[in-house]
Parts: C-alpha cells; structure tokens; sequence
C-alpha cells in the first residue's frame, strides 16, 4: 500500500483559528497531517523571522483527529523552519497554509503571514499553497471553501510544481454553488491608498492606527482581482526569486565600473 502524503499544516491566524481548523479537516481526507502553527495571531508579519529572541514550540492535543499538532511563540515562517528541521520525521510532500480570514490577493501577498509560510515551504523544496478566504471575520463560515481546496491540493501533490513557485489562493466568500469554478491568474497590479488616524493617549503622547482604502489600478480580464470580482476561485502561481530580470541589461548599459 502507497504511503499516504505527509501534509505540513500552518497559517498567521493562529491555531485555534477556524480556518485552519477546516484546513485541517480537509486535508485529513488526503493524507497525513502534522500541525505547526502560531500560538498567537500573526497576521501581517510577513516574512519576519525570530532572531533576537528564543522560539518555543509545544505539542498540544488535537480536537479534530489523531493528528500531531504543535503551537510555536514564533511567527508563521518560524512555524516552517521549525517543523522541517526540528520537528518532522521527514519531509513532508507538500506545505498548505490557511485557510486564512481575510483576502491575500494583489499586493496583499507581500504582507501576508499566510504566504510567507508557504513560501517559506517553497524555498525549501517542499510544494507550498496558500488558501484565503475573503471574509476577516473570526465567525466565518468555511464549509463552501471545502472542495476547492482539495481539488488544488489533489492536484498539486499529482503534478507538482515548478521549482521557486508556490500557489497563492483567494476563495469568495459565496455559497459553493455560486462560484463559478478555478481561474489561473495574473496578480493585479493594486495597492492600498493609506493613512493614519493621529491620536492622543490618556498622558498625551501622540500615537496612530493604520487605515487605508484597497484600490485595483489594473483593468485586465486575467488577474486576480477580476476573478474574485466575478465568483471565481483565483490560483496566482508566485515566485520568491524577486529578481526583476527584464531590468538587468538596462542596468549593464550604465557602464558602472567606469570612472
């Protein structure tokens, strides 16, 4: 009998976080599951990585299975390391980070917990995917999410991917039967228009909490944005090589090392 695909389990909302518990849930159907993932909430670490400070990590007792499942104090990256180096008996087939209460589509992919795990995954040589889900709520609903994620997962564990490529995937918030199915994607070239709400605390020190307005600049049929906009699962297959590679020769041209 085949061994079953060992599955890393992690996200940035913490591990008592609904999405991962779904995550967990179905990823328990494909294979075997060990959970590493934050004790606390991290969103919007990120790539941030623990160094001038110590990590735990602690096995805590699953309510959804026999799985092993471990918190770790650190951030969602941390969680990654740990588990590849310190924790797993071996590597595991692939790294599925989420499912995460929020959108990481766009630009948000540079901020995210989420992505930077899977990531994090991918530069080790591990298949990696993010799944997000656009609902922030700690309340949402992630049963509709179910059967997309296992077909990508599925399929990712079937035909592997690209090295330097990790899977970053955005899930409407819909009923199952009003999405409309899986779109690969471009990310929309986007951004957040941002500012800070000044305030004043009890002894008058000055201090500000971020706010901002998401605005879509790109106007293509194949990104993203459009996608979701359109009850469509996105699938953006993203690289961490962030060599901007179109620009190298322009570069060269400047004759630099001439004085």
């Amino acid at each position: 009998m085949a061994k079953k695909p060992l599955i890393l389990v992690t996200n940035d909302d913490g591990i008592t976080a609904p999405g991962i518990r779904t995550l967990i849930e179905v990823m328990g159907t494909v294979g075997e599951v060990v959970v590493v993932a934050p004790d606390s909430p991290q969103s919007g670490k990120g790539h941030a990585i623990t160094v001038d400070s110590t990590l735990y990590v602690e096995q805590v007792e699953s309510t959804t299975g026999n799985h092993l499942e471990y918190t770790c104090s650190g951030t969602p990256a941390d969680c990654v390391k740990l588990a590849v180096r310190e924790i797993l008996d071996r590597r595991p087939d692939i790294c599925v980070s989420g499912i995460n209460h929020g959108s990481n589509s766009s630009i948000n992919v540079i901020y995210s917990g989420t992505m930077s795990a899977a990531i994090e995954a991918g530069i080790e040589g591990i298949p990696a995917i993010g799944f997000s889900l656009l609902n922030y709520k700690w309340s949402a609903k992630f049963d509709d999410c179910k059967t997309f994620v296992k077909t990508i997962t599925k399929n990712v564990l079937k035909h592997g991917l690209q090295k330097g490529v990790v899977l970053n995937v955005n899930i409407p918030d819909l009923p199952e039967d009003e999405i409309k199915g899986i779109k690969i994607c471009r990310q929309a070239r986007a951004n957040w228009v941002e500012e800070f709400d000044k305030r004043k605390n009890p002894s008058g020190r000055d201090y500000y909490w971020l706010t901002g307005k998401f605005v879509n600049l790109d106007g293509g049929e194949d990104t993203d944005e459009w996608a979701l906009e359109h009850n469509y699962v996105s699938v953006v297959p993203v690289q961490f090589d962030l060599t901007a590679h179109h620009c190298i020769q322009n570069l060269n041209d400047w004759n630099l090392n001439d004085n």
